[in-house]
């Protein structure tokens, strides 16, 4: 009896207001994804006046209205979407949110979006495929150049737990709206890697993603020291020897590459033209242009340097990164240039480390 008391005592209290529940589940679909790339977007808001969606294939500032049901649902589906991972939210009556029913979410310095995979009819660089793959760990460290405990996510090649081999490093960063998990958690830098090297496109390498923003996000621009002058003294004095002393890394810049997206991209720019004796290869994505810096003044002998940018970007411009790619060549400063459909987006980062990462490491041990 005491036991039968005890059970409807606690039923009870479980269901007064206040206490803290999980949430009843809510059937609602979205994103619905369909055969022909469109994908419909719902959300329940019963009480709001005004709902609109924005995605990253759509221009910048031009958010789409949704249209609501009886039963309080809005709902939009899209045009056909470029099979690839897409950031979007929406807007509540004046305020951003993630959809509410989906899980997968992409963190930001600021808010946080949802991500929805449009699959296309083969399988591509950045999807989950049955392949071995490889680990995603993070390593905190106390930073004497920032003033504070950092973390930095790196992937370990399919097999490094069991293997005694050294191993090639790329340095990927991340961009001014992102942290770095984002390479992994919107990149899908993890599984890009395990899809080159199972089929042999790509050399087994350790990714290293750390936090590129050496002067905390928001700060603005007007302190003692810039991001850029930051992070290229973070790197070099910090991270660099750190993984060099904590993981098995095949020695010397042959072995060694940098790269990354937009604010990442001017940190490659900054970093990797000052030290270009410290890497082999550049991957330049969508960069944002370091102010007053000449990288002819450092005359690089870096292997490769390796440059894109989405040809409806208006973020960085892309009429401005062609022209300073161009103008690179005809200072003598050997590089590639690839030119994307899309703007400043997940997609054409993607894509830019699928056919980067199969450049590297070529003449390394």
């Amino acid at each position: 009896m005491k036991t039968g008391l005890l059970v409807i005592a606690l039923a009870l209290a479980l269901a007064l207001p206040g206490l803290p529940q999980t949430p009843a589940a809510d059937g609602l679909v979205s994103p619905e994804v369909h055969a022909d790339r469109t994908v419909t977007f719902r959300v329940r808001a019963p009480k709001t006046a005004e709902v609109t969606l924005y995605g990253d294939w759509m221009p910048v500032g031009k958010p789409e209205a949704m249209k609501k049901s009886d039963d309080g649902i809005w709902s939009i589906t899209t045009a056909p979407l470029e099979a690839n991972g897409h950031l979007y939210w929406f807007n509540l009556d004046g305020v951003a949110v993630a959809d509410p029913v989906n899980p997968i979410i992409k963190l930001r310095q600021r808010t946080s979006a949802s991500l929805v995979e449009v699959p296309a009819a083969t399988p591509q660089a950045w999807d989950l495929r049955d392949v071995p793959h490889g680990t995603v760990v993070t390593e905190w460290q106390k930073s004497a150049v920032l003033n504070r405990t950092e973390r930095i996510v790196l992937y370990l090649p399919p097999g490094y737990e069991k293997s005694s081999a050294k191993y090639p490093v790329l340095y990927l960063v991340h961009g001014s709206g992102d942290t770095p998990d984002s390479w992994t958690n919107a990149g899908h830098a993890n599984l890009i890697l395990d899809n080159l090297i199972a089929d042999g496109k790509a050399k087994p390498m350790i990714v290293v993603m750390p936090a590129g923003h050496a002067v905390p996000f928001g700060a603005g621009r007007g302190g003692p020291v810039n991001n850029n002058d930051l992070f290229e003294q973070y790197l070099t004095k910090e991270v660099i020897p750190t993984i060099e002393t904590k993981y098995r890394v095949a020695a010397g810049p042959r072995n060694r590459a940098l790269a990354g997206l937009s604010m990442g991209g001017g940190h490659t720019i900054y970093t990797g033209f000052k030290h270009a004796d410290m890497f082999s290869a550049l991957g330049i994505f969508s960069p944002g242009l370091p102010r007053d810096f000449d990288v002819k003044s450092f005359h690089p002998k870096i292997g490769l340097i390796w440059i894109s940018c989405g040809d409806i970007d208006t973020t960085v411009q892309y009429p401005r990164i062609k022209t300073w790619a161009e103008s690179l060549e005809k200072d003598g400063i050997h590089e590639k240039f690839t030119t994307y459909p899309g703007a400043h987006t997940w997609p054409v980062w993607r894509m830019s480390l699928a056919e980067f990462a199969p450049l590297l490491f070529k003449n390394g041990k």
